[in-house]
């Protein structure tokens, strides 16, 4: 799958991988909660909604930089773009929601 330069994948797994660190950390940190509970959790503490999504974006930011150093501008675009898209919607929820 590394070999693959095309946007849509890029898009695809820059989607993907943000999800799943976001459904680990929650498994590691608040697995004494229910999911809705730490929903609530993340409604009522702002500054969660930070240091959750940095880990998240962080581990696009590495495959990011492992597209870009393979040569595979297409799917490291597609990476950048998602990347960009839960960024801007973190700082969404946090201020706005």
């Amino acid at each position: 799958m590394k070999n693959k330069d095309n946007f849509i994948f890029g898009l695809i797994v820059g989607a993907l991988l943000p999800v799943a660190s976001f459904f680990g950390y929650y498994y590691w940190k608040f697995s004494l909660f229910t999911f809705k509970e730490f929903i609530q959790v993340l409604e009522q503490n702002k500054q969660l909604v930070t240091g959750l999504s940095i880990p998240c974006l962080l581990l696009n930011i590495v495959l990011f930089t492992l597209y870009i150093n393979g040569k595979k501008d297409k799917t490291a675009k597609g990476i950048f773009a998602v990347t960009i898209f839960y960024a801007v919607s973190a700082l969404l929820f946090k201020f706005l929601y």
